[in-house]
């Protein structure tokens, strides 16, 4: 009998002490903060969250040898970007398929391309003043697009370091058109990690500049009605002291009702190897680790047919150049050293109206032919890769 009693009084106890703590836990609920304060939640309608990726199973080839097949998160970007007030703007884009070591330069980690505050300026608000670390605005169709949609850039842009910290000024001649000047720093890592230790350098005198900027004028157009878009830049950067490299880019698009035609034309003077093809196909030690006085130009386009509702058919197509035009081999006898071509045909579909997300099946094929010289001094052959890809793509904005 006693045993039944303490039985029922534990029970008892249990159940006070049960509906105690759950009493209790409410009523201290009411005492909780959201995360986002109350009076900062309006905030939120300006500012918008994207995961933008690029998922594909791939299956590579080279010189037709199948290689093997993986499925690979080809690009992985999270985007936060919005309006602070209503002058001043911010954009942070993490991108999580690259390196996230501290870079020597502007000690920010590779893998953030966007981390930017821009400020509206004037009562008509036509000029626009930025500074952090942003996207370069090169010239080209190409590069302005969202690299989601890109399924292997030329050689040019694939090199290069596009995200640079620095300050840039905007002047809106009108909605489609402005003219652009960006000051940033020529390179995110030291001159040592990408041009090697001073004294292995090709030619004598070559030394780090004191200070290694560079910049960007910019003029985005759009004429007769969206008809013409243009995106054309010229940019100067200092490699090392007194050394430095020219790029133009020129870039032309024609949006029709269901096409799209595109048109890039880069050419890149390069005092030093900067894009740096040739120089990793010269064997280090023989001319140094990087060469002098190299020149590389790129052929680009691209036409986008919705050839039924949802569905587009796509064709990206390349020739990129490399030209070595230094005389640090007396035997030289060709400033040729590579041609490559790309061809990117592509089926697209776009299921959801309402929703930015497609599905593509697609082919990257890319061709790499070697001059004369080249194959016989570096004994560089030709040679072809293929890619077979199905997959998805969306910049998913889920706020």
């Amino acid at each position: 009998m006693r045993k039944g009693i303490l039985v029922i009084a534990v029970l008892l106890l249990g159940i006070l002490s049960t509906a105690y703590s759950q009493l209790k836990q409410a009523d201290t609920a009411t005492y909780y903060r959201s995360l986002i304060p109350e009076e900062k939640q309006n905030r939120l309608s300006n500012i918008d969250m994207f995961a933008n990726q690029q998922f594909a199973f791939r299956n590579d080839f080279t010189d037709g040898d199948y290689q093997g097949s993986k499925f690979k998160m080809e690009q992985f970007r999270l985007e936060i970007r919005g309006w602070v007030t209503n002058k001043i703007f911010f954009r942070f884009r993490h991108r999580y398929t690259s390196p996230f070591e501290p870079q020597d330069l502007d000690k920010i980690i590779k893998g953030i391309d966007m981390a930017f505050v821009a400020f509206k300026l004037g009562e008509k608000e036509k000029w626009e003043l930025m500074a952090g670390k942003f996207c370069l605005d090169w010239g080209g169709i190409e590069f302005d697009l969202n690299p989601i949609d890109i399924y292997e850039y030329s050689d040019i842009i694939e090199q290069a370091d596009n995200f640079m910290s620095g300050v840039g000024i905007k002047y809106f001649v009108n909605s489609g058109n402005y003219i652009g000047l960006q000051i940033y720093n020529s390179r995110t890592q030291s001159f040592n990690t990408i041009y090697g230790n001073d004294s292995i350098i090709g030619g004598a005198g070559i030394t780090a500049s004191k200070a290694p900027l560079g910049g960007v004028l910019t003029w985005r157009g759009s004429l007769w009605d969206g008809l013409i878009s243009t995106l054309w830049s010229y940019s100067l950067t200092n490699e090392a002291s007194g050394m430095f490299k020219n790029y133009f880019a020129f870039g032309q698009q024609l949006n029709l009702n269901k096409i799209t035609l595109a048109y890039d034309f880069k050419y890149s003077m390069e005092d030093l190897d900067r894009t740096g093809i040739i120089s990793k196909e010269i064997p280090r030690g023989e001319y140094g680790y990087v060469l002098k006085d190299t020149r590389y130009w790129s052929h680009w386009i691209q036409a986008d047919w919705q050839f039924v509702p949802k569905w587009h058919l796509c064709l990206a197509a390349y020739m990129d150049q490399a030209n070595w035009t230094g005389d640090e081999d007396p035997t030289k006898d060709s400033d040729e050293i590579r041609t490559a071509y790309g061809f990117i045909p592509t089926v697209e579909f776009y299921p959801w109206d309402n929703f930015n997300l497609k599905f593509f099946v697609g082919y990257v094929g890319r061709i790499y032919n070697y001059s004369d010289y080249a194959k016989m001094k570096i004994n560089s052959q030709d040679y072809n890769t293929g890619r077979v890809m199905i997959g998805i793509i969306t910049p998913m904005q889920f706020l």
